[in-house]
């Protein structure tokens, strides 16, 4: 059984910062799999936000993070963080870690483990 936990979510002024972790526990060593970053708005879908090679060699972001949000790995420790900043309210969200077994980062239907999310405020 595979679990991912996110944590760090919480609610915080526009322009300001927040770190996003997600432990990998279970029968899984994330180092062999690339793992990626969702966020669900009220009433939106589900969107890509960022991800990560498993040897964290290469990265992918949404054009809407991209400069702010930074997605990194520790494979020793089994975690991926997001580095979220210069928030904007436009950033509020669910944000959900995921497994990725594929190559297609920014594609929902890649991931095949998911995380209950965090939820990400920010306040105008």
């Amino acid at each position: 059984q595979v679990q991912l936990v996110e944590s760090g979510g919480g609610l915080v002024q526009a322009g300001g910062s927040l770190r996003l972790s997600c432990a990998a526990s279970g029968r899984t060593f994330i180092r062999y799999y690339g793992m990626g970053w969702f966020r669900q708005a009220p009433g939106k879908e589900r969107d890509f936000v960022a991800a990560i090679s498993g040897s964290g060699e290469s990265t992918v972001y949404a054009d809407s993070v991209k400069g702010r949000f930074t997605i990194s790995r520790d494979n020793a420790k089994n975690t991926v963080d997001l580095q979220m900043n210069s928030l904007k309210p436009e950033d509020t969200a669910v944000y959900y870690c995921a497994r990725n077994p594929r190559t297609d980062y920014a594609r929902e239907s890649s991931y095949d483990y998911w995380g209950q999310g965090t939820q990400v405020t920010v306040s105008s």
